[in-house]
């Protein structure tokens, strides 16, 4: 008797909390009691493990603090200068108020962008802009390989450096814990580089009662003297990926900025490394702006399980809604809110073009499979879904309209809309977006199509296993 009364205590204990936790959308609760009564004793530790979105109390008081304190980009000397304005937004408007809302960067003008060619183009470029550094260089990666490319960037940091360039580094914990424990970081300490892990787990046990353990970083960010900044979906890695090699190549978008935009991302940067433990780098923020001259406007837009509660999923629905005649968008990974969901196929159902395209091979089976189960919906909307079968199909990008880009580090998948820190970097300008539309078009004509006659046909057992993995898709 006294093993039922207690999986009853259990089961009532921890379906009350699961009920009254704030900011828990009803599909999350659902799935969470499901697992708590078919699995009690593991569904329970489970969710001690995995059902909060909290990193710790004291991270939480430091990361806040260290935003308090920061001077915003916008009080820079030269900030308001003509040419930062970011001139007529109009039908967009409300994208960047949206952006605005949530990370408190405003759209500012004067920008310029190259997307560049491909993942081993961009650490080229990376290291001759770290090469010809002067002042400060600053670098953030979920995940940092001790491979060709990542010691690539290594090599170039140390040499910057040796030249009195001030380098400072941030990785995640976890997404570069064999980095971390290997001898390239322990080169680059002797070098001169300041190091800096973002969300250490350290103890596990202790970690678990202070904030859950799978919280992570997941940015890219690289920042170099003030003036250059890189956004996208690429880890300092080669696009072998060698720690899961048999999806390689790993294919990436990357965009190289310049302009005032460079100072929001600096801003960004900032956070995370006080926030982490770092020294006071806020006087880089009160620089004089350099002229921008021509461009167009742009946005750093910052989410994470600190910022508003739903912040990314709602950007994502906003810029769906938004478009007018053409939606295109890349994402590896595709576990959506049902209000996701619903936004894309109500753009097909107006009449707007939409394309998703997944990658073929996914490397988490589960997410692969709870993507599927999302596919006959979308399909019977209208939207045109195309499965990347060259490598594994990392870029998370948008277009639309032709004249918006949202880039960066973020997925649609529920793990980036409330358990990670991200990135992203949302523009308007038909030049840049036409280079972006274009990889888009590149991604397809190396895909294959998908047909609603090729999902009706899918067998039972099929069926099954992806609507199984969709209903735990809100705990992936």
């Amino acid at each position: 008797m006294l093993p039922i009364a207690f999986q009853i205590i259990l089961i009532v204990v921890c379906g009350l909390h699961i009920l009254l936790r704030r900011h828990r959308q009803p599909e999350s609760r659902m799935a969470w009691l499901v697992v708590l009564i078919a699995l009690p004793y593991a569904g329970a530790l489970s969710y001690l493990l995995l059902g909060s979105t909290s990193v710790g109390r004291k991270r939480i008081t430091r990361l806040r603090n260290t935003t308090d304190i920061l001077p915003r980009p916008d009080v820079a000397p030269g900030w308001e200068a003509p040419q930062n304005a970011p001139g007529d937004l109009t039908p967009y408007e409300g994208f960047f108020r949206v952006g605005s809302s949530i990370s408190g960067y405003g759209p500012v003008g004067g920008n310029r962008a190259e997307l560049m060619a491909d993942s081993d183009a961009t650490i080229a470029r990376m290291v001759d802009d770290i090469d010809r550094s002067e002042r400060s260089v600053h670098l953030l990666f979920y995940i940092w390989l001790a491979d060709n490319n990542g010691t690539k960037i290594a090599n170039a940091l140390k040499r910057a450096a040796q030249r009195g360039v001030t380098c400072r580094a941030i990785v995640d914990d976890i997404g570069s814990r064999t980095f971390i424990h290997g001898p390239i970081w322990r080169d680059l300490r002797a070098a001169g580089i300041q190091l800096v892990r973002a969300l250490p787990v350290g103890n596990p046990l202790v970690r678990m009662v202070n904030g859950r353990i799978d919280l992570r970083n997941h940015r890219k960010i690289v920042v170099i003297d003030n003036r250059v900044t890189y956004c996208g979906s690429q880890n300092c890695a080669d696009p072998a990926f060698l720690p899961k090699a048999r999806f390689a190549p790993w294919v990436d978008a990357v965009m190289r900025f310049e302009g005032p935009i460079v100072r929001q991302n600096q801003h960004l940067f900032a956070i995370d490394w006080m926030g982490n433990g770092g020294d006071d780098i806020s006087a880089l923020l009160l620089e004089p702006m350099p002229h921008a001259g021509q461009g167009f406007a742009a946005q750093v837009i910052a989410t994470g399980p600190t910022y508003r509660n739903a912040a990314l999923s709602e950007l994502f629905e906003t810029l769906i809604f938004g478009a007018r005649r053409e939606l295109c968008i890349t994402t590896p990974y595709y576990v959506p809110t049902p209000s996701v969901q619903a936004a894309l196929c109500a753009a097909a159902n107006r009449d707007v073009e939409t394309t998703i395209i997944f990658p073929a091979r996914n490397d988490d089976f589960a997410v692969g499979a709870a993507s599927r189960s999302h596919y006959e919906g979308l399909l019977n909307a209208g939207v045109r879904i195309f499965e990347y079968r060259p490598g594994l199909l990392h870029t998370k990008s948008v277009t639309v309209d032709g004249e918006i880009t949202l880039i960066g580090s973020a997925n649609m998948d529920r793990r980036s809309f409330d358990l990670n820190y991200e990135n992203n970097i949302l523009l308007l300008d038909r030049s840049i977006t036409a280079a972006m539309r274009e990889r888009q078009e590149r991604y397809m004509s190396d895909s294959r199509e998908i047909s609603i006659a090729e999902v009706s046909g899918w067998n039972v057992g099929r069926r099954l296993w992806n609507n199984a993995l969709a209903i735990v898709g809100p705990l992936l």
